[in-house]
């Protein structure tokens, strides 16, 4: 039998930080601490190139559960549809308009760090709400 292995997931973004801080909004991560050797992200920053500066963030789950969030400066921008993404799990155990209302409610809290609301998929059965990140990546708030 294998072992359960730890996983990163990695998002390629134009503006590392943002997307990071509003990811550690929405889960409640915390941002990395600096490298070793360095007292802030300011001085670890300054150490670097220009060029290299600003080029990512990290950020992780505080209780290490979940796994670590990782963004990576990249050339182009988004082109088409996620083909993987991130479903927020706020409504687990709720049903029809209980559900609805959880949803709708951190819908409302994530807006202030810039999330966009897409559109509510709603049944009898099951709800969610598809959401953008600030740089237009879609997520579930499930």
């Amino acid at each position: 039998m294998s072992s359960v292995k730890k996983v990163q997931i990695t998002f390629d973004c134009a503006e590392p930080e943002r997307v990071g801080r509003f990811w550690c909004e929405v889960l409640g991560y915390v941002a990395q601490p600096p490298p070793a050797g360095f007292g802030t992200w300011d001085e670890f920053e300054d150490s670097r190139p220009p060029a290299e500066r600003g080029s990512w963030f990290a950020c992780s789950d505080p209780s290490g559960v979940g796994p670590r969030l990782y963004f990576q400066r990249v050339p182009e921008g988004k082109a088409a549809k996620n083909r993987v993404h991130i479903d927020v799990r706020v409504g687990t155990g709720l049903v029809g308009a209980e559900r609805v209302a959880a949803l709708e409610a951190e819908c409302a809290r994530l807006i202030p760090f810039g999330a966009v609301r897409v559109r509510l998929l709603s049944d009898e059965h099951d709800s969610c709400l598809v959401m953008q990140d600030v740089e237009g990546n879609e997520f579930c708030l499930d």
